[in-house]
């Protein structure tokens, strides 16, 4: 039997298995054949910590300190905003909101060249966002946990939940295993381990999101751009090993699965994208989509069950799961463990829960 039976090996089970490694013995069970299959592995990965509720602003900027001291996991990326003429009231909210300089269409044009002057009517700019080397990231995390005796076993997809007399017993497609407290890191999948653990769902919502890869407009080296947002979120585009990731940025509510990119949601997303630029998508490289999972107030959930004091929640990640990871780990970890945490106490009751009743 294991201290902590975790399932779920993306991002937030894998960085929490490395946590508490260093309280007890750890097994973490993921349903597919390698780490990170699904969300975190299809992520935009940009570490810009002004993104989200206050709540999730408040874990990603706990979450830097981490950041910083692991050598080659940021690499520096920066912030552009672009509207159209009647989107101002959209523009100022983002300047607003993440903190950007606003900078003229000419200025915004010596950066990304193909901005297109006749319709780009506003920009602006910020130096604080960062690449995050995901797979870095994620492996060092593994390491950690290994390093401390963790077992991690993928092709697990968990079949049945149930008590038994000293904690959880899961069955899996690899097995038999058995724990003290049950740790719920399945990303779009928590509340169905909720449901078969005999544990009340919390109501969480996986979106998709559809992301294409297309070759560097006008054949440009892109690989200094920032990573772009039409206002509102409409689309963004981001420089990815010498091409371009462009997203619709849609967020649409889908039963958990392996997603896919909806072939009509990319095309509207890109034709927004091509409006703002003077260089047409002529291919695609590639496509993929991923689901984003939010709770219901959109703010990661991390805490004890309100009814079921050994099973622990890790989820709703949403699209900020590699940015918080650090924080969001280590106060699982406290929480668990029963130690003083470093965060607030308004922010780990944000966190906790309890707060759906």
């Amino acid at each position: 039997m294991s201290d902590f039976l975790v399932i779920g090996g993306g991002i937030g089970g894998i960085s929490a298995a490395a946590r508490l490694s260093e309280l007890g013995s750890v097994t973490v069970l993921e349903a597919e054949g390698a780490l990170a299959h699904h969300a975190s592995g299809r992520s935009a990965a940009l570490y810009e910590p002004r993104y989200g509720a206050p709540a999730v602003v408040e874990l990603s900027l706990a979450s830097e300190a981490h950041f910083r001291a692991t050598e080659n996991i940021l690499s520096p990326r920066g912030l552009m905003s672009v509207a159209k003429a009647d989107q101002r009231a959209e523009f100022d909210a983002e300047v607003r909101d993440f903190q950007l300089e606003v900078v003229s269409v000419d200025e915004a044009r010596a950066v990304v060249p193909v901005l297109n002057p006749d319709v780009v009517a506003f920009a602006a700019v910020a130096d604080h966002a960062w690449d995050i080397d995901t797979d870095l990231l994620l492996q060092g995390f593994a390491r950690e946990a290994k390093g401390r005796g963790a077992q991690i076993v993928t092709g697990a997809r968990v079949t049945a939940i149930a008590r038994g007399g000293e904690g959880w017993v899961v069955q899996s497609a690899a097995g038999e295993f058995t724990g003290r407290v049950l740790v719920n890191a399945a990303g779009a999948w928590v509340d169905q381990v909720a449901v078969m653990a005999g544990v009340r769902p919390l109501g969480f919502t996986p979106n998709r999101r559809s992301m294409a890869r297309i070759p560097a407009p006008g054949g440009l080296d892109i690989s200094r751009w920032p990573m772009i947002f039409g206002a509102g979120e409409a689309w963004y585009a981001k420089p990815d090993a010498g091409a371009l990731i462009v997203s619709p940025a849609e967020e649409h509510p889908q039963e958990p699965h392996d997603a896919w990119a909806d072939d009509m949601v990319l095309a509207e997303g890109l034709a927004r994208y091509e409006e703002m630029v003077t260089e047409p998508v002529t291919r695609l490289i590639s496509n993929w989509a991923g689901l984003r999972t939010f709770a219901p107030d959109r703010v990661l959930v991390i805490g004890r069950d309100a009814r079921e004091a050994d099973f622990f929640w890790l989820a709703g990640q949403g699209g900020y799961g590699f940015q918080t990871c650090p924080a969001a780990s280590l106060l699982a970890a406290d929480l668990i463990g029963g130690r003083a945490t470093d965060l607030s106490d308004g922010l780990v009751a944000a966190l906790d829960p309890a707060r759906f009743g």
